[in-house]
């Protein structure tokens, strides 16, 4: 494995992570130059931001850095989990077939329905009156 860093671009939605990692004695997260605990401010949202390093069992491995933008931070969370696993994936070819099966990799398609003419919003419709 070299000494350099690996980039991976993750997505969730209009969210949108960016990461670095690189190989560290002790692991640590930043994530726009805060813990993940403080940047997504709920341990749930944190877990899942983290939940590829935790899956690939390699949390103390590796150091990251990462920057995202857009979306909710709900999204930001699964945009940085997608990512990781990403970077994970190339830095370690090993793990990936443990992130894969638990769909880390794949990007989550759903997003917003656009607006259609004549209606309030994609599939709502204004009430029909008979009379």
């Amino acid at each position: 494995m070299p000494d350099s860093h690996i980039t991976a671009v993750g997505r969730r939605k209009t969210a949108i992570a960016s990461v670095r990692i690189a190989p560290s004695e002790k692991g640590s997260v930043t994530v726009n130059g805060r813990t993940p605990k403080d940047y997504f401010k709920t341990a749930e949202r944190a877990k899942i931001a983290q939940e590829a390093l935790a899956t690939a069992e390699t949390a103390e491995h590796y150091a990251v850095v990462a920057h995202v933008e857009g979306g909710g931070v709900a999204a930001q969370a699964e945009a940085l989990r997608h990512a990781i696993a990403r970077a994970l994936a190339e830095a370690e070819p090993n793990t990936r077939k443990t992130l894969k099966a638990a769909t880390f990799l794949k990007r989550d398609p759903r997003a917003k329905e656009r607006k259609k003419p004549g209606l309030v919003k994609a599939r709502k419709r204004k009430q029909w009156s008979k009379r």
